[in-house]
C-alpha cells in the first residue's frame, strides 16, 4: 500500500492527479523515482492520444526582455477557455517564450523548414568538405549529420529546454498535456531584437 505522504510529495513535484500519483506509485512499488519516470511515460501516452483533438482557444503569450531589446509574441493553443485562463497554461506559455527569446528558433517544428532552406545549408556543408579528401559516403553521412543538428537547433520543440536540458520543449509541453488534460501547440511565434 502506498502511503499519503508518498502521493503528497509525488503530486507536489509533478503536479498530476492524487489518483494518477497513487497508480504510479502502485506500479513503482511506492519508489518516487520509478513513479515520475512511469508518469511521464504515461504523458507521452497520452499526449499521443491528443494528436487528433482541435486546439480552438489559447492565448497570445509575450516576453520583453528586461533590457527592452527582445520580445516575443506566441500563439499558444488548448482546447478549451477554461484551460487557457489557467496558471498551468500561462506558465507553459512564459517558459516557451523565455525559451524563443534565448534560442532563437526560426521554426516552430522541423517539419516547417522550407527544402529550399535545407537545400541551401546541405550546399554550405558540401563546399566545406569538398577538399578533406574523404570517401563520399562519410561525406553524406558527416552532411546528414550536420544538417539534422542544424533542424533540431532552428526548430523551437526540437530544442533543449534552457532549463533543463535533458528534455526539449515537445517533451515539456507533453508533460503539460499530461497535467492538464488537453492538447497544447504552439501555432507561431515571432522574435523581436534590437
Amino acid at each position: 500500500m502506498t502511503s499519503i505522504d508518498k502521493i503528497k510529495k509525488l503530486r507536489e513535484i509533478t503536479g498530476v492527479s492524487i489518483i494518477e500519483c497513487k497508480k504510479a506509485l502502485s506500479k513503482a512499488d511506492g519508489n518516487i523515482e520509478k513513479a515520475q519516470e512511469i508518469l511521464r511515460t504515461w504523458g507521452k501516452n497520452f499526449a499521443a492520444k491528443k494528436i487528433e483533438e482541435e486546439t480552438r482557444t489559447g492565448i497570445i503569450a509575450s516576453y520583453v526582455h528586461p533590457n527592452s531589446k527582445i520580445g516575443v509574441l506566441a500563439d499558444i493553443r488548448c482546447e478549451s477557455d477554461f484551460v487557457a485562463r489557467g496558471e498551468d497554461f500561462k506558465k507553459l506559455s512564459h517558459e516557451i517564450c523565455l525559451q524563443i527569446a534565448a534560442m532563437k528558433p526560426l521554426y516552430v517544428k522541423e517539419e516547417d523548414i522550407p527544402e529550399e532552406f535545407l537545400a541551401s545549408e546541405r550546399k554550405i556543408y558540401q563546399e566545406q568538405f569538398k577538399d578533406s579528401g574523404k570517401p563520399q559516403k562519410i561525406m553524406d553521412e558527416i552532411i546528414k549529420g550536420k544538417l539534422k543538428k542544424r533542424q533540431e537547433e532552428i526548430s523551437l520543440l526540437s530544442q533543449p529546454w534552457v532549463k533543463e536540458e535533458t528534455k526539449n520543449i515537445s517533451d515539456l509541453i507533453d508533460e503539460y498535456i499530461a497535467k492538464i488534460g488537453e492538447k497544447i501547440e504552439i501555432k507561431k511565434f515571432v522574435r523581436y531584437e534590437i
